[in-house]
């Protein structure tokens, strides 16, 4: 990678890459891409290029591609899970379509793509423990569609024109940075904001309810790493398993009181929220991307809840 463009460079992952990816490249080689409405600000928009790039806009990020000689392409546009249930259609515009516009670019501009899959493209009749890499996916959130359409796309490109073509599928992202927008793991992030504040938390995810998560900084290892591996490794190419800890909100409360022991939190279970999450693994077999491309990460739920808790002090109690 030398010259890169990240699409949803202000998004609750985009932000953080962005700044990742200038730190190891260079911020001039780093081009920021947003939205009208999303525009990036403070060391977002003062550490590097910036320009509008829309997913639904061909022309426009071809333009840019050529204008800076990007040869990889970040592509971060979508919407979170919930609030694709709400939009539909906009989910598929921005999701799918506007992943077509950007592999026709890349393969017209000799540009490596990443574009994010989910665990959410698994369903109720996948495994839910311990989740092969190669397994049933058959969603029924228009999420999750787009996800595995997004996989089975990026793999068509790959195959029938030879573009580099990389995906994982992300569990839930836990971060202290950009605040959460619509994710069905969002109580993951929510619940240490409660605690730092001191606030009672309403938890929206049953009792017993166990999903992959990730925090931030692995995330954005694992995205650059697999996009900086040899591809004669790799067996795969796109919807890698990536996995870091699954655990319920019990647990997740448990560690946060080990710190914050007038910590309270109660149920308030989300009937939508829920059933995205009784779809999706409890935990995922990542064996496939430890294997061809050395995939570890660096943080448990220990480790994490020390780390965000601390940041989240530093942030919130100035």
């Amino acid at each position: 990678m030398k010259n890169i463009l990240v699409i949803g460079s202000t998004g609750q992952i985009g932000s953080e890459l962005t700044r990742e990816l200038r730190r190891i490249y260079g911020g001039s080689n780093v081009v920021a891409g947003y939205i009208p409405g999303a525009e990036p600000k403070g060391d977002l928009l003062e550490g590097g290029p910036a320009e509008i790039a829309d997913v639904t806009d061909p022309e426009g990020i071809d333009a840019i591609v050529k204008k800076y000689k990007i040869d990889t392409i970040y592509n971060l546009a979508a919407l979170l899970s919930v609030v694709a249930e709400s939009k539909p259609r906009l989910a598929w515009k921005i999701g799918i379509d506007g992943l077509w516009n950007i592999l026709e670019v890349a393969r017209v501009n000799y540009c490596a793509v990443f574009t994010p899959s989910s665990i959410g493209s698994f369903g109720l009749n996948t495994p839910h423990d311990q989740t092969p890499q190669d397994t049933i996916q058959r969603p029924r959130t228009i999420y999750g569609v787009s996800k595995v359409t997004t996989e089975l796309l990026s793999d068509y490109y790959h195959t029938k024109y030879g573009v580099n073509t990389r995906s994982v599928r992300f569990p839930g992202i836990i971060s202290y940075v950009t605040p959460p927008g619509g994710g069905t793991t969002d109580y993951a992030v929510d619940i240490y904001y409660n605690a730092v504040r001191g606030e009672k938390f309403v938890c929206p995810i049953a009792k017993g309810t166990f999903m992959d998560m990730m925090y931030m900084p692995d995330a954005l290892k694992a995205a650059i790493t697999l996009m900086e591996a040899n591809p004669s490794k790799l067996i795969h190419h796109n919807g890698f398993n990536i996995a870091a800890m699954s655990f319920d909100p019990e647990m997740i409360y448990a560690e946060i009181k080990k710190h914050k022991p007038n910590f309270e939190m109660v149920y308030d279970v989300d009937p939508l929220k829920q059933s995205i999450a009784e779809s999706w693994p409890n935990s995922m077999d990542d064996s496939c991307a430890r294997q061809e491309w050395h995939w570890m990460p660096d943080y448990d739920l220990e480790l994490m809840t020390k780390d965000m808790l601390k940041h989240l002090e530093e942030k919130l109690l100035k």
